[in-house]
């Protein structure tokens, strides 16, 4: 799914991910792809979990980020190596 950053706290390691269903998921850092640094309003990709607690994002990565856009880009690449 695709969302938004709604607030995201580094210090508290912990914040809210707006999803384009209009829900808010909880987001915490273990949840966030290594390289990835989250700020309000940044857009992400993610996979919407239940928690103990409610909704929560998993696997958070930049939006085009996902591993078939990788696959595009080295697809691309190889194209162009002439």
């Amino acid at each position: 799914m695709k969302g938004t950053v709604k607030f995201y706290n580094r210090i508290k390691r912990f914040g809210f991910i707006t999803g384009e269903d209009g829900t808010d998921y909880f987001v915490h850092e273990s949840a966030i792809k290594e390289g990835v640094s989250l700020e309000e309003g940044t857009r992400v990709t993610f996979t919407p979990t239940e928690g103990d607690r409610g909704k929560k994002a998993e696997k958070v990565d930049y939006e085009g980020d996902s591993e078939e856009a990788d696959k595009e880009d080295t697809e691309d690449t190889e194209d162009t190596e002439d």
